[in-house]
């Protein structure tokens, strides 16, 4: 859930509905994944971030806080299976714009749809928005064996935007 507002626009209803879906939903995911990985033999848990979480900005106040807690339960959950050698990798996934209805809707809801989409393309150094597929390529690797001796990571999908 995204909500395109800044701290003095946000109500506390809006915030509190926001931490609900994209921080306490990935708190009970990765609680319940743990719990029944744990007695089978691990896995990986993948959490969905954003580089919002990283970088923050200005006009997301409340997605950008819910992102950086996504990024530091990730973290915390992934220390916490290593050192309890539960066998569960945990990491985060963190994509800039990506071409998703989420992303279209922002466009569509903006004063002048054009110039936003544009800037979402122009905010990336490749001076394009990621397809999709991209960042489920990178899920993909984290999901696999391939990535098994990998946990408390961060993967920034998100064409060179947090490099500069």
């Amino acid at each position: 859930m995204s909500l395109l507002k800044d701290i003095e626009a946000t109500t506390l209803d809006e915030w509190r509905a926001l931490m609900a879906v994209n921080l306490d939903g990935t708190f009970l995911g990765c609680k319940h994944a743990v719990r029944v990985m744990k007695d089978h033999n691990g896995g990986a848990i993948v959490n969905m971030s954003s580089v919002a979480g990283i970088i923050g900005s200005s006009h997301l106040a409340a997605y950008s806080a819910s992102k950086g807690g996504v990024r530091l339960l990730t973290k915390s959950v992934a220390l916490h299976c290593a050192r309890k050698g539960y066998n569960i990798r945990c990491n985060s996934v963190h994509p800039s714009f990506a071409d998703t209805p989420m992303l279209q809707a922002m466009v569509d809801s903006a004063r002048n749809p054009e110039k936003l989409a544009s800037s979402f393309a122009a905010a990336a150094p490749l001076g394009r928005i990621a397809q999709p597929i991209e960042v489920a390529r990178t899920i993909l690797f984290l999901a696999s064996d391939e990535a098994s001796f990998t946990t408390g990571g961060e993967f920034v999908v998100d064409g060179g935007l947090t490099a500069g």
